[in-house]
């Protein structure tokens, strides 16, 4: 399974655990899930549905009506409803609970910090320092790259260089903050409505607005810009 299928799988599965839907909602979702930049079309999503079904994670719940692709012409959207199996259920658990290399990298960071709020807190600290290990490693080489290309390079190569190290520089400090708030909080669970790598897990709310652990003085860091993009 690709890199990309094995993000589509985790997602599917992750917005069906709340509730089951059909395809064009659940197409919605995903897009606001892992964001525009990485939209998923139905030629994308209904191959990964059909193969889930194949693997016996989702059931249709009226496989009797048969699907019609959309088009501009005839606007008709398949009118099967997805939900997960019990064998889809620890699926997703298992993916859950990975807390290895694949889940620090840029294409499945993002889909397991969305789903935080229902992951164990000794695998949001393995998968966050993980992150962290790996982006303080770039770090290294893109410091040492400009090092070296800063002669052979004009200003503004340069200076698109220098915003790439500022990104995955703000991201080692808000995964730092993450990881602190992290620490404090001693519960077993998430306790947060964690909806996506924008929305920073946090309980409660300061008189200003901004959000806040219970029990800690320090506020959680800048907003998460997805994963490997700059800001």
């Amino acid at each position: 399974m690709s890199r990309r299928s094995g993000v589509l799988e985790f997602a599917v599965l992750g917005l069906l655990h709340d509730a089951p839907m059909h395809g064009y909602e659940l197409r919605k979702r995903l897009n606001v899930l892992l964001g525009s930049f990485r939209a998923f079309s139905y030629g994308t999503l209904y191959p990964c549905l059909k193969s889930l079904v194949a693997q016996g994670f989702l059931v249709e719940d009226n496989p009797d009506v048969e699907y019609v692709p959309a088009t501009a012409l005839n606007g008709k959207r398949s009118k099967i409803v997805y939900r997960l199996s019990p064998e889809g259920k620890e699926r997703f658990e298992e993916l859950l609970a990975d807390s290895g290399p694949d889940a620090w990298e840029d294409e499945h960071f993002g889909v397991h910090f969305a789903f935080f709020g229902q992951t164990d807190r000794a695998v949001r600290m393995r998968v966050l320092e993980g992150r962290r290990s790996r982006l303080e490693e770039r770090l290294e080489r893109m410091r040492s790259s400009i090092a070296r290309t800063r002669e052979r390079f004009d200003d503004y190569t340069l200076e698109l260089q220098r915003h790439g190290l500022e990104s995955v520089e703000r991201e080692v400090r808000w995964l730092n903050e993450l990881i602190e708030t992290e620490r404090a909080n001693r519960t077993g669970r998430g306790t947060a409505q964690a909806t996506g790598p924008e929305h920073p897990a946090v309980p409660t709310k300061t008189s200003d607005g901004r959000g806040q652990e219970d029990g800690s003085s320090d506020p959680p860091g800048p907003p998460y810009d997805r994963p490997g993009r700059s800001s």
